[in-house]
């Protein structure tokens, strides 16, 4: 065996055994999730659907189910317009401050999410969209936008920058030329961007412990609510579904910058 290859095994050892320290307290969950008993057992005894069929045929469950994927999908739609906007401007114009806004608009990415939870509920309750959908859509994509910017601006990057001005200096106005030029270009930034916008608004349960309540809570909320009362294999149903939707959004990402 070459030194070249056990470099390579040894690689691809360390890479394997980092996943797998990564991913089975989350995995584990999910053979949990089939177990006939009425409490988590792991290994799980026997199998079962019954847990799934508990969760989908609770009304509880199925609006926090509704709530979730209206305000994860609406969250994302308005993320997505406003940081690609964003990152376009960014990207096409030099201006003083602009190191500055792009720091804003990163700024909820690495600010503690209790810190963003508090000052949102105390804005958001003098607005008056404290436990309505329209406030955790607003708060949801705030907490999005910065996914977006980054995923469109390394897209950005990526596009010969003299394929716009070429295009306005046939007579290409400016929408035309971002719809039939910079976006086909982009789009697998922006595909990506939202997909990481609906995982992050999906999966979000701070902010939504502050601004909502019994009619607006979130499959997040239940859960955390499940942990701490009457934690069943429901639950655990729950999360394994959550496992399945945010790891199918990351294929997706990662196969719409396959197509670039």
């Amino acid at each position: 065996m070459t030194m070249n290859r056990l470099r390579s095994l040894l690689f691809w050892l360390v890479v394997v055994l980092i996943a797998l320290f990564l991913l089975l307290p989350t995995l584990v969950i999910v053979p949990m999730s089939f177990t006939t008993t009425a409490t988590l057992e792991f290994p799980p005894v026997g199998f079962t659907l019954d847990w799934y069929g508990k969760v989908l045929g609770s009304p509880d469950w199925q609006n926090a189910l509704i709530n979730s994927l209206i305000i994860a999908v609406a969250a994302s739609i308005l993320a997505t317009v406003l940081g690609t906007s964003a990152a376009v401007a960014i990207n096409a114009h030099r201006f003083p401050g602009k190191t500055l806004i792009m720091g804003l608009l990163l700024s909820p990415m690495v600010t503690p999410v209790i810190v963003l939870a508090v000052g949102m509920y105390m804005v958001f309750s003098g607005w008056g969209l404290v436990a309505t959908h329209i406030g955790l859509v607003l708060a949801h994509t705030v907490l999005a936008i910065p996914f977006v910017v980054v995923s469109v601006m390394a897209s950005l990057r990526m596009v010969n920058p003299s394929l716009v001005p070429a295009s306005l200096g046939l007579g290409a106005g400016h929408w035309f030329t971002f719809g039939r030029v910079t976006l086909p270009l982009i789009f697998p930034g922006v595909v990506s961007g939202a997909v990481f916008a609906f995982i992050t608004s999906w999966d979000e349960v701070v902010v939504a412990l502050f601004l909502a309540d019994v009619q607006t809570r979130t499959v997040p909320i239940m859960i955390w609510n499940q942990v701490r009362t009457n934690l069943d294999p429901a639950t655990a149903a729950v999360a394994a579904i959550l496992i399945v939707l945010s790891a199918a959004g990351v294929l997706v990402s990662n196969k719409s910058r396959e197509l670039r």
